[in-house]
């Protein structure tokens, strides 16, 4: 039996092949048997984004020039090919491009405890799924006390921005890397998938990691 494989995943909440490679991931790794030590990492699509969010048609439209036409053909895809992985996603006219500054630093408070991809599969499914808005803190803290962390903390964490510099730190050193759109997926601290790559290629990659730990 070879050891779990350490596996960090650069992502950011509101990145929907963010959510679909690691489904894609996930359904590798049960194929095969595996076992992982998965560490999610913070990466922010739009980190100078306001308090307000901004209509995410409109966004798409500014900033990669996307047609109305073409973002409903691009949400049709994501949504077929989450589908195929069991998520769901669910968007709307009325959805928004948020700030996931806050998200990222209860998904840092989470992983002290082992528990970042419970938390960011919360978030991601609140997001994608039940069309919640993961800027807004009563959001964040009412799903964090659902899966029975303590939600007094979590209101301290975010009032006193306990993690800031630890999440943009984070942020830095991947960026240093080179990591510059997620999702970026990072086996065994050497070798690196871009984007939701597919479950055949998750699979030989991990097949390919399995012979060099045997």
């Amino acid at each position: 039996m070879t050891k779990a494989v350490h596996i960090d995943i650069v992502s950011d909440i509101v990145c929907p092949w963010c959510a679909i490679g690691y489904h894609q991931l996930r359904t590798a790794l049960d194929d095969l048997g595996m076992e992982a030590e998965i560490h999610w990492q913070p990466f922010q699509l739009n980190p100078d984004m306001g308090p307000e969010g901004q209509n995410l048609g409109e966004h798409l439209r500014e900033k990669y020039g996307i047609t109305p036409e073409q973002s409903r053909q691009n949400r049709d895809h994501i949504t077929a090919v989450g589908a195929e992985q069991g998520f769901t996603f669910r968007f709307t006219d009325a959805m928004r491009m948020v700030n996931t500054h806050d998200a990222h630093q209860l998904i840092h408070w989470a992983a002290l405890d082992g528990r970042d991809t419970e938390v960011n599969q919360a978030f991601q499914k609140a997001y994608f799924t039940d069309g919640l808005d993961v800027s807004d803190r009563d959001v964040l803290i009412k799903l964090v006390s659902e899966l029975g962390f303590d939600a007094d903390e979590a209101r301290a964490i975010l009032e006193d921005q306990r993690y800031d510099g630890a999440v943009r730190e984070q942020m830095d050193v991947w960026r240093q890397q080179g990591i510059n759109s997620v999702p970026a997926i990072i086996f065994e601290r050497k070798y690196l998938v871009p984007g939701a790559a597919g479950v055949e290629q998750f699979r030989q990659v991990l097949l390919d990691v399995a012979k060099e730990q045997a």
